[in-house]
Order: C-alpha cells, then structure tokens, then sequence
C-alpha cells in the first residue's frame, strides 16, 4: 500500500510518500518540506493569513518532489492522508483540501490525521524504531505530555502541561531575551555560550509526583532576572541566562519522564515533537536511560518538527492495524482544536 501524506497544520509544508511493508511498519520513499521560518521571522511569529496562503503555492510542487524522489507515479498512490487537526484552521483547510481534490481525481480514498499521533508515531520511520508498549514524552509546539502507548490507538495519558508547553517556555523565553524566530533553537543555540548554574530558576511542579507539567512560572521568571539585569544586559549574561532556562526545561521534562517510565514498569522511553531535537535533552535523557539499562528512541533529526512523513506514515500504521475507515466522498473538514483522546475510537 502506498499512501502520500500532506502536512499543513502550521508553518511547514511537507509531502511524503510511504510504503506499508510486509512487517506493519511503514517504508519512507520519499519527503519534501517547505519551512516558512524566514517569512515569518519578521513578525515574531506565525501570521496565520501568511501561512495559508503559502501553503497553497508549495503543496502541489511538493508533491510532484515528493512523489519524484520515490519513484512512485501518481497514479500508483492508495491511499492520500492529510492533517486533519489541531492547528491553524486556514492551514488545515489547505492540506485538507489539496489531499480531497487529489484523490478525487485519482478515485482513490483519503483519511485525516491527527498531528500529534503523526509526532507520537514518527520514532517508527527512524533507523532504531521502538516497540510496543513504551511511554512517550510529545513535547510539540504548545503541547507537552507524557503517554503509556501500548499499540497504536492505544494511548493513555498519564500527564500534561497545565499551561504553558515545554516549546511555549524556550519560544517566550527566547523573546524575551531578544532572539530571533523560531526561539527554541536560538536560545538552544546562545546557551552553548552560557553557563546553566547561573541563575538560579524554578523548576516547577518538579517533586510533584504526578507527571504534570508547568512552565508559565519559569517564564515569569526569566522576566524577572531580565529586568534585574538592566536595560542592556551583556552577551554573557544573555548567554548564561539562555543556559540557566534550557536547564530548568530539561530537567523538568527529564525528571517527569523518568518518573513516568518507571510507574508504568516499563524500560523504553519515545521522545517526540520538536522540542525532541534539543541536544541538551538528548544528551540527560540518553545518559539517565543507560543508567538504568532503559532504551530512548527519537525520530530523525528532519523529521522532528512538522511533516508529511509522520503523516503518512501514521495514516499507514492505522490503517494497518484496522482503526481507520476510509473515505470516498471527498468531503472534508478540519479541527484546529482535537484532543488527542478523541483518535482512540476515530475511524474517518
């Protein structure tokens, strides 16, 4: 089964083309992605309006590269998936629409996705590809939570952000101290610089023993020692401040995530969402899960933010393990706010 994947809920537009193998896990043939970060970098953020109208430009030449990479024929594709929530609604729409229209013209059936099962699940198109059951920690965008996954459809949440996400505190941190958009990998960056025992910051919610999250403290807080500071800190206190913040990030998400593999029984831990490629995190969670013998697995570096792959690839391994009801009357909709829950008993 060949399935082609349209990913559009934000600022990146991704195309992918996958295979489903005889073992049930997905093959990627073929990827291509358009980041808007330099459209947006002017205004500080995502302008939903920008976003849409970009995508309708990119999606048609990416899936022409997408399809070009893999070798595969248009005409070849089973199945064509797209991003059905949460996101940005005029994003959603453009995925959702260009996905229907290409399947109409094909005659062949479409299946709509939910964004963060495609992060969940992007570990599965990596080079190490996990195993069933695992916890896993999604720290995407405005969403950090922690999972027990014991087959796909199978999630049971065992703990979320109360406010602002993990991504949130590095992006409005980052702000704060003057970086550029996006701001997690800028201050990711700047605190290579610094040293993390600095300041000292909260950790918050971190000897609760729920597997809760909280973030809107640290941010406050990172104000706070700014305005200490003065108006015009140097590049070191800049730096250090940087270091000090991820710091406190990391070892919140860390400690949390430990905690939660160890109140499941289990010995395998996923990481996914964007926020999965900060080198800091890798590097704490990779040293605590040798220390107890555990295994960590994270999707490639390329496919950790935002893209059709995961997309594709997720559509695949739902249909694989027969949750999914394909659709063949090219009626859409989108929804930009959609619980993940809601996908346990999802069929369309």
């Amino acid at each position: 089964m060949i399935v082609l994947g349209i990913e559009s809920s934000c600022d990146e537009t991704g195309v992918a083309v996958v295979a489903q193998q005889a073992d049930g896990l997905p093959r990627l043939l073929g990827d291509a992605l358009y980041s808007q970060v330099k459209m947006h970098e002017a205004y500080g953020g995502v302008v939903p309006e920008l976003a849409s109208r970009d995508h309708i430009r990119r999606v048609i030449p990416l899936a022409r590269q997408a399809l070009t990479q893999a070798q595969i024929a248009l005409s070849e594709v089973d199945v064509v998936a797209f991003t059905r929530g949460p996101g940005l609604a005029g994003a959603l729409l453009v995925g959702a629409g260009a996905a229907c229209a290409l399947a109409a013209a094909l005659g062949k059936p479409t299946i709509g996705i939910h964004h963060l099962e495609g992060h969940l699940l992007s570990p599965f198109l990596s080079a190490d590809p996990p195993r069933f059951p695992f916890v896993a920690l999604l720290v995407s965008g405005g969403h950090t939570q922690l999972m027990r996954v014991d087959g796909v459809g199978q999630y049971s949440l065992l703990g979320e952000t109360i406010d602002d996400a993990a991504g949130e505190a590095f992006d409005k941190s980052a702000k704060l101290l003057g970086l550029g958009y996006p701001g997690g990998p800028a201050l990711a960056r700047l605190a290579t610089q610094g040293d993390p025992a600095a300041f000292e910051l909260p950790r918050p919610l971190l000897h609760q023993r729920n597997a809760d999250f909280s973030f809107a403290g640290l941010k406050t807080a990172v104000m706070t020692t700014l305005k200490r500071l003065g108006d015009d800190p140097t590049l070191q206190q800049r730096a250090d401040l940087a270091a000090s913040t991820q710091a406190a990030i990391v070892e919140v998400l860390v400690t949390k995530a430990v905690r939660a593999v160890k109140a499941a029984g289990l010995t395998r831990l996923v990481v996914a969402g964007g926020v999965g490629a900060n080198s800091e995190l890798r590097l704490q969670l990779n040293a605590a899960a040798q220390k107890r013998g555990w295994q960590v697995h994270y999707p490639e570096l390329a496919l950790c933010t935002d893209n059709g792959a995961m997309i594709a690839m997720a559509a695949a391994m739902r249909l694989d393990a027969g949750l999914a009801t394909l659709k063949s009357d090219y009626g859409f909709d989108v929804k930009p706010r959609w619980p993940l829950s809601d996908v346990l008993m999802a069929t369309t």
